[in-house]
């Protein structure tokens, strides 16, 4: 079997409080990209994975990384060897190893079915896991696992993802959050609270990683409508009505920082 880990980006992301148990209060409108990470898996005596492809080497404890702790997490007949290919860069805020911890989870579903807990199951895995199960545009609050349906207008809008290839962890950038609530997430359909949303935690992402800055600068120059940072960064992304649009504004970054050209789903 063969599933593709797609890339999350958050349209807005406003953070509303911080909790005694030291997460935070979220309201955020998530959305997915059509690429991302790949998943191979074939039929093993036990469990085993893998880990390919640019970026791979960032995750040196196989153990350690989500998806097998996923595989761990969903019961099973049989083992699974599974094969990563990390196409997306770490520590960049587009939810990459949750993404890679949702595809596992449509793979089990593809091949038994999931079991009736496993929103509870995505959950303890992480935030983002429970909305990469489906990898469809929806609204997160809570900590990002409580979910519900938007109208998603923007399916096929041509997105760009720009990193300037500097890995961000998403603790210190929480942390560095000044703690004012500056409002709820706009109503309505994505496109609008796209346009009139934020993200809460650029400012602390742009202290710890002033580069940021820069990818944000070069896409806004690029006739975008919406130019955001995603999550918790470095990666930012940009919107477009055309695609030769998206793809102009590509060649013209800067061929040291990683992109992906592609469109929401």
């Amino acid at each position: 079997m063969h599933e593709t880990a797609f890339a999350k980006i958050n349209l807005a992301l406003h953070v509303r409080a911080r909790r005694q148990d030291g997460y935070h209060e979220l309201e955020t409108a998530f959305a997915f990209v059509d690429a991302g990470d790949e998943l191979a898996v074939s039929p093993a005596a036990q469990d085993a994975l893998r880990v390919v492809g640019e970026f791979g080497g960032e995750l040196a404890d196989p153990f350690g990384n989500i998806v097998a702790k996923a595989l761990g997490t969903l019961p099973r007949a049989g083992g699974w060897a599974v094969t990563l290919e990390k196409r997306l860069p770490v520590a960049a805020g587009l939810g990459g190893g949750s993404a890679d911890a949702g595809a596992v989870f449509r793979l089990v579903e593809q091949a038994q079915g999931l079991p009736a807990d496993w929103h509870d199951k995505a959950a303890s895995l992480g935030a983002d896991v429970p909305a990469c199960v489906a990898s469809r545009a929806c609204i997160g609050r809570g900590t990002g696992t409580e979910l519900e349906a938007v109208d998603n207008d923007l399916a096929g809008c041509p997105v760009l993802l720009v990193n300037p290839r500097i890995p961000l962890a998403t603790g210190p950038v929480f942390k560095g959050w000044d703690g004012i609530d500056r409002g709820a997430l706009p109503q309505g359909d994505l496109r609008t609270i796209a346009r009139e949303g934020r993200n809460d935690l650029e400012a602390p992402a742009l202290a710890l990683v002033p580069q940021i800055g820069d990818v944000l600068a070069a896409l806004r120059a690029t006739g975008a409508w919406v130019v955001r940072m995603s999550g918790s960064g470095a990666t930012c992304f940009a919107l477009y009505d055309q695609a030769s649009a998206r793809d102009a504004a590509q060649a013209a970054m800067p061929a040291a920082w990683w992109t992906l050209a592609g469109a929401l789903r």
